[in-house]
């Protein structure tokens, strides 16, 4: 009869040892200063490229403005003459987008528009500032711009 009883408490007496426990914590915390790493570096790439894409899709928008009213928007004016029409604007078909706030980049700083542009070669200057979002130049290391 105790030899039952024995045999019954140690099926019973089921779970797991604080050692088996802090291994899998071990492994969990490994795992996870291996991959959050990389799915930052990812998350930062797409920011990047959807900045470049939004500057680009701009640019068209500006160039259609540019096809109505002859110029594009002057700096004074900005891109919220895609928006309202600016009152030196006769031939202004727009709105040119739907957007009524400010135009924000992936990071939420605004876009910075020039017109005429302070680079050569270049109408106007439409930039991100980057993740950073502190230095307002076209020339900044971290500035996204049209090309």
């Amino acid at each position: 009869m105790r030899l039952s009883r024995k045999r019954l408490k140690k099926a019973t007496d089921e779970g797991f040892t604080l050692l088996e426990v802090l291994v899998v914590i071990v492994i969990i915390g490994l795992l996870v200063g291996f991959v959050a790493p990389a799915v930052l570096r990812q998350l930062g790439g797409a920011r990047v490229s959807v900045a470049k894409q939004s500057i680009e899709r701009m640019g068209s928008i500006l160039d259609m403005y540019k096809l109505d009213v002859g110029s594009y928007p002057s700096s004074a004016d900005g891109l919220a003459a895609l928006v309202s029409k600016p009152s030196d604007a006769d031939n202004w078909n727009g709105p040119y987008l739907k957007s009524s706030g400010t135009l924000l980049d992936p990071w939420n700083h605004a876009y910075i528009y020039r017109s005429p542009s302070n680079r050569s070669g270049l109408d106007y200057d439409l930039c991100s500032l980057g993740p950073k979002g502190q230095d307002a130049s076209a020339d900044s290391t971290d500035a996204i711009c049209n090309h």
